[in-house]
């Protein structure tokens, strides 16, 4: 959904042939597969970052498009609202000392950033949901400029038959609305963490990263308040699935096929079944032809940005004509700060090749819907969720992460010849944060019961704590 579009009117011969190409494409993919077109390369990663603006009361500023003007930056992008924003980082190679690069990055590219956003009277903010954003700033009039956000509320909108998006979340508090439009969705930012990964283990590292969700979201959670109620410590879940649905929710999240959810089972093969799962089952959402080769993948993948699997397989064909595959990990909240996001990365890129290395039964000793159970079970409760984890008996997430998953991380830095001063560094934050609890839905939560419900303040002090550079769990109330 990053690429822009011509059209936002659609008939049905677009349908007809850009399903024709679709299909054309996603043979073309099982071709190079079996011929062996994927390189075998060392491990790369890189993240998207997604961002609010707010103004100097810390509520939603609707600048994104004047800030990005000002950076210059191709890394910085537009998201649906306009005051969201993303920044994104190049590939780099996972062995060294990557975290450390990467953390450099960030630096660099957010103090940009900053001193664009003060030039337009506002600053960036690193949380899930943002506490002050209300439902009225959630509409049509505050989109991005992009014809592809107005595409993608008019087609979400058709496939529900007009119908207005229905909002149910139970959790410490319970809230229920109905919203004319998909602009729910635009109060959920997050880390999209990405790995580069080759046909011989994609389909296990895919899996691991299935696995390992639970510790990932709850761990990263920070966004504990919606409208002023205090709802699930990673609220973005249930928001996204809910804000973007044009199937039933099942069982109060989102079933196998929704356009937003957590899938329908641990991957076979070198991630094409998805490919074709996203073909068979998911109506074409934007169907705007592209005048490019079959080579280039154009449509499979323009379809495959409008399915929203937390984790999620990416095909890109290469500017040098050497494809690769990646996948794609939604499911931490943005922030609360960069050393957060960073310690966040590093939890996971090693959790998931730990995971493939020491636990090669995993899928047959964690079921697919057990795994999908802690997800949405730490997604709900964070580091005080019970899990159920390689067939053993339901223990906190906080427990598990500690003595066994924290290990398989280090395990798994060390194989990919991650540096051991940086594996200590950045984990070692996991472990701190883990065994305070705080993360950033636990420090919302507490403030707000501590000092009031005002949603000002709380965002204020959030802002304050941020502007330290200091990990959220040393953050005081």
């Amino acid at each position: 959904m990053g690429q822009e579009i011509d059209e936002t009117r659609f008939t049905q011969e677009h349908f007809h042939t850009f399903s024709r190409r679709l299909k054309e494409e996603t043979a073309l993919l099982k071709q190079w597969l079996q011929e062996g077109r994927f390189p075998d390369e060392p491990a790369r990663i890189g993240l998207e970052l997604e961002a609010w603006l707010v103004d100097g009361q810390g509520r939603p500023a609707p600048r994104n498009a004047e800030v990005i003007s000002r950076c210059d930056d191709s890394h910085l992008e537009t998201e649906l609202a306009r005051y969201n924003l993303e920044l994104n980082t190049d590939p780099m190679a996972l062995p060294g000392r990557p975290f450390s690069e990467l953390a450099g990055v960030l630096e660099q590219r957010w103090a940009a950033l900053h001193r664009a956003a003060q030039a337009e009277q506002c600053q960036p903010a690193l949380v899930g949901i943002l506490p002050t954003v209300r439902e009225s700033d959630l509409s049509v009039a505050a989109m991005s400029g992009q014809k592809r956000y107005q595409a993608l509320n008019e087609q979400v909108l058709a496939l529900r038959n007009r119908r207005p998006i229905h909002l149910d979340i139970r959790g410490e508090e319970h809230i229920t609305l109905d919203h004319p439009d998909v602009m729910l969705e635009s109060a959920a930012t997050s880390l999209q963490l990405h790995l580069q990964v080759t046909p011989g283990n994609a389909h296990r590292l895919f899996n691991a990263a299935v696995a390992a969700s639970a510790a990932t979201v709850g761990t990263a959670a920070n966004s504990a308040l919606l409208f002023d109620h205090l709802l699930w410590a990673e609220t973005r879940i249930p928001l996204f699935e809910q804000a973007v649905a044009v199937t039933p929710l099942h069982g109060g999240h989102a079933g196998p096929m929704a356009r937003v959810g957590f899938g329908s089972g641990y991957a076979r093969d070198a991630l094409y079944g998805w490919f074709v799962e996203n073909r068979q089952h998911y109506p074409v959402l934007l169907p705007v032809l592209q005048d490019t080769p079959p080579e280039a993948l154009a449509h499979l993948r323009l379809h495959n940005g409008t399915i929203w699997r937390w984790n999620r397989p990416l095909v890109d064909p290469g500017d040098n004509g050497t494809p690769h595959l990646r996948i794609e990990h939604r499911v931490m909240a943005a922030g609360p700060t960069l050393s957060d996001v960073v310690a966040n990365a590093a939890f996971f890129y090693g959790l998931v090749h730990g995971l493939v290395l020491k636990q090669p039964e995993l899928e047959m000793r964690l079921p697919f819907v057990t795994a999908q159970a802690n997800f949405y079970s730490a997604a709900r409760h964070g580091l005080e969720a019970p899990v159920t984890w390689l067939g053993q008996q339901r223990a906190p997430l906080r427990e598990l992460i500690l003595e066994e998953l924290l290990p398989l991380a280090r395990v798994g830095l060390e194989h990919q010849d991650v540096a051991g001063d940086e594996i200590e560094s950045w984990l070692g934050l996991i472990r701190e944060r883990v065994s305070s609890g705080q993360t950033g839905a636990a420090w919302q939560r507490a403030w707000w019961q501590r000092h009031g419900h005002d949603a000002g303040a709380l965002t204020r002090a959030m802002l304050e704590q941020q502007q330290t550079g200091q990990p959220v769990h040393r953050w005081p109330l």
